[in-house]
């Protein structure tokens, strides 16, 4: 598709700073069909654009009161002169972008504004719904998917993909004055909240924090899984390779040793490269999450997609049929190879 010179200009300075801000979302994005790379990008520049606003200003509240008037001049038609302001007014509009969505998002960065710490492991999932959930679900709207199934196991994957982040980044955040672990996790290893962030360093009972915050994600990343059937199937090979990229975050942290003090974690390029491939070739995926009720702190966004009127409906391509029944029949054919080594196990031996 062709689009205007002025939104192609748009586009490409949304895909720079997706490049630029996140490898392992630009990573995946490239495996995305262009009909969803494209808004995809859009809604990155402006979630980067707004975390940027509020976490590199002086004055936070005055950032976030700027930050929600752009959102307001986005859906009435008229955004800010800015490039990823005008192509997330075009992606609202063309795919009825509920609003809460992005306000939740916003309300989410008012709480990092705010300083705001989580007393438990409730509270810590709240803030990632919004900062991260609220993501997810967007991402699934882009998709054509108003679903709650998938929409639920969406904000899975967002809230899974945060706290991931979460357990890599315990010490520079805390260098800079922020504490996202959950406070009474940390008061029942001995650890007061005040003093380490006075003086952050690793511990064992620390190692206990991050471990048992990675291991919530674990369990999140499963529960994520059963919904990427619900996806077109064009898009399934990226959302399959986020999954994988950021998971792997949290698997570098447990090889640490749960240390992410002394250093952040990092997936090396050549890994990547392996597990993007591992998901493109990838058909079987757990089932753990398949009817599973949303997580209670991100039902809201769930309920605020799969209710929220549909103008755009985003049919499949042919790539989505051809890929969709070679799916079927390698599935087939495993099943086939299954049945196969499982009668030689059990056919008798000549000469008993």
């Amino acid at each position: 598709m062709k689009h205007p010179p002025a939104y192609a200009a748009d586009l490409a300075s949304c895909r720079a700073a997706i490049r630029s801000g996140s490898r392992s979302f630009y990573a995946a994005s490239l495996l995305l069909p262009r009909r969803v790379r494209e808004p995809a990008y859009a809604l990155y520049a402006f979630c980067r654009l707004a975390d940027d606003a509020v976490d590199l200003s002086a004055g936070k509240m005055e950032a976030l009161a700027r930050l929600r008037e752009r959102l307001d001049r986005a859906y009435r038609g008229a955004p800010h002169d800015d490039p990823a302001d005008r192509a997330f007014a075009r992606m609202v509009e063309r795919y009825d972008l509920p609003r809460a969505l992005p306000e939740a998002l916003i309300e989410g960065l008012g709480w990092d504004a705010e300083g705001r710490r989580y007393e438990t492991l409730s509270d810590l999932r709240a803030y990632s719904a919004r900062v991260a959930g609220a993501v997810g679900a967007m991402m699934t709207v882009l998709m054509g998917v108003r679903d709650a199934e998938t929409l639920a196991r969406a904000c899975d994957l967002g809230v899974a993909m945060q706290l991931s982040n979460i357990a890599r980044d315990v010490g520079e955040d805390a260098r800079e004055g922020r504490l996202f672990l959950p406070l009474d996790w940390l008061r029942a290893e001995g650890i007061d909240p005040d003093a380490f962030l006075a003086e952050p360093r690793f511990t064992p009972e620390l190692g206990h924090v991050v471990a048992a915050l990675l291991l919530e994600a674990e369990q999140l990343y499963d529960r994520s899984a059963s919904g990427i059937a619900g996806l077109p199937f064009g898009a399934r090979p990226a959302i399959r390779a986020a999954r994988i990229l950021y998971r792997e975050i949290g698997r570098e942290v447990a090889r640490r040793g749960f240390d992410s003090i002394g250093s952040r974690a990092i997936v090396p390029d050549r890994r990547k490269r392996r597990l993007v491939a591992r998901a493109i070739g990838g058909l079987a995926l757990p089932q753990a999450g398949r009817g599973a009720a949303p997580l209670p702190e991100t039902a809201f966004l769930v309920d605020a997609a799969a209710r929220a009127p549909r103008t755009t409906v985003v049919r499949p391509t042919v790539g989505d049929h051809i890929g969709r029944m070679a799916e079927i029949l390698m599935k087939a054919h495993a099943r086939r190879a299954a049945q196969g080594a499982a009668s030689m196990r059990t056919a008798p031996m000549a000469g008993e």
